[in-house]
């Protein structure tokens, strides 16, 4: 048991870690949607064409998908701490550069180094999670986490939209750059990687069980235990279907597709990606909650899977869309896509308990590898289906072939919920 100042410094750690490293989350889904607010003035200031700009939007996830599993190594070996400040230096250097660049080119590379410095953060969240919350409250911590995060996400859509009409999108990215070096600075100063690190007992002793051993051995031997266990790998494919599709929708095909295909402008677009964005933090919040009440995983993870497909329809075939259920549809859709937020619990259950980093890094990398492919994949679609030298803006039809490739995803993502190995909410190589 913990005496009075033992506790209070317990929850005083376990907070301060989880807030900055939350706030660099927070970041992280900023840049990761922004595209899609200001892709009009992207292509005016680069002269981009659709496959160009999908090009610039996924640098992002290039580096981001690359960077994953080298993430869950250097969590697992250095710890999140120092990994977060690092991020958050490139991250904050990446995105100056971004908000400065002349070319294309340029932009690319800040582009890339923004992606590299915040691919380290959602991992190292985790990791954090998995120290300092009880094992049975880690489906809903990661709920807490995504509900979080996502506020990055609804900042770029109606209020960065909002933010264009005083000031250019280039400041904007100049002040982000400058707040991310500020939290890299407080990471390194104030979050502790275990309560270990303070002197405390772990939460799992704190529960009476033994603690989880350490992991014996070079991180190649831990990683190569991840990769060579069958059940970690369905939840990539379920994080490349569902996120993915999300991701490469929500952020950048989204806008430009309801502005020509159901002639909203572009306030409105943003306020029905805002309602996305907004049901998937709400979504993925109570569906870890769910699951972990439940004591289940698979059959939380199939249901909003199936959900999730299912709205695709009436954007593929164009169904005519009232206000009312435009919102009522993004919003559906939006709720049900954060289910595969929970192949990270079963990732991390199968897992032994030191390696968790890297088992959730290798899940993690279907979200973002699947989004890669397809945000220059939707934008080939589109510019193979419309001719722009007869003038004719674009419509429903020129992105139908885009919308299907998405619905496909999708479809792939659902089935890889039939593989998911049930866990029943506790890690079965230790209980």
């Amino acid at each position: 048991m913990l005496n009075l100042h033992q506790s209070k410094q317990l929850l005083r750690l376990r907070w301060t870690a989880f807030a900055i490293v939350a706030l660099a989350y927070v970041l992280s889904f900023f840049h990761r949607f922004a595209p899609a607010a200001i892709s009009g003035d992207l292509q005016q200031t680069f002269h981009a064409s659709g496959a160009e700009l999908g090009g610039l939007a996924a640098t992002y996830f290039y580096v981001y998908m690359v960077m994953q599993i080298p993430t869950g190594i250097l969590v697992d070996t250095l710890g999140p701490r120092r990994v977060v400040a690092i991020g958050g230096i490139i991250g904050g250097l990446g995105s100056l550069l971004f908000g400065t660049a002349d070319t294309l080119a340029a932009a690319s590379v800040g582009r890339l180094l923004v992606g590299l410095g915040v691919s380290v953060t959602f991992i190292s969240l985790l990791k954090l999670n998995a120290a300092w919350f009880h094992d049975r409250h880690f489906a809903t911590m990661t709920g807490v986490t995504i509900l979080l995060g996502n506020a990055g996400s609804l900042l770029a859509a109606a209020p960065l939209a909002w933010a264009l009409y005083y000031v250019s999108w280039r400041s904007v990215f100049a002040g982000i750059g400058v707040f991310s070096l500020l939290l890299a600075l407080l990471a390194w100063f104030f979050v502790r990687n275990h309560p270990g690190e303070a002197d405390l007992p772990s939460l799992r002793e704190l529960d009476g069980k033994a603690a989880h051993p350490p992991h014996d051995g070079h991180w190649f031997d831990g990683l190569k235990v991840v990769l060579k266990n069958r059940a970690t790998w369905p939840g990539l494919w379920v994080n490349m279907g569902l996120a993915g599709s999300l991701f490469a929708f929500a952020g950048l095909w989204a806008v430009p597709f309801l502005r020509d295909a159901y002639g909203m402008d572009r306030a409105e677009a943003t306020r029905h990606t805002t309602l996305l964005l907004a049901g998937f933090a709400i979504g993925a919040f109570f569906i870890g909650m769910l699951s972990d009440r439940l004591g289940r995983r698979k059959p939380v993870m199939m249901a909003g899977a199936l959900a999730y497909s299912l709205c695709w329809l009436p954007l593929l075939f164009g169904v005519p869309l009232s206000t009312f259920a435009g919102y009522a549809l993004f919003l559906i859709m939006g709720l049900s896509a954060p289910s595969f937020t929970l192949s990270w619990s079963c990732a991390k259950e199968v897992n032994p308990h030191a390696l968790s980093g890297m088992a959730t890094s290798v899940v993690n990398i279907g979200g973002f590898m699947g989004t890669a492919i397809m945000q220059p994949l939707v934008g080939w679609a589109i510019d193979r289906a419309h001719a722009p030298e007869t003038g004719v803006a674009l419509a429903l039809v020129d992105y139908q072939a885009g919308i299907a490739i998405l619905l496909g995803f999708s479809l792939a993502g659902l089935l890889a919920t039939l593989f998911i190995r049930e866990t029943y909410c506790r890690y079965l190589t230790a209980d």
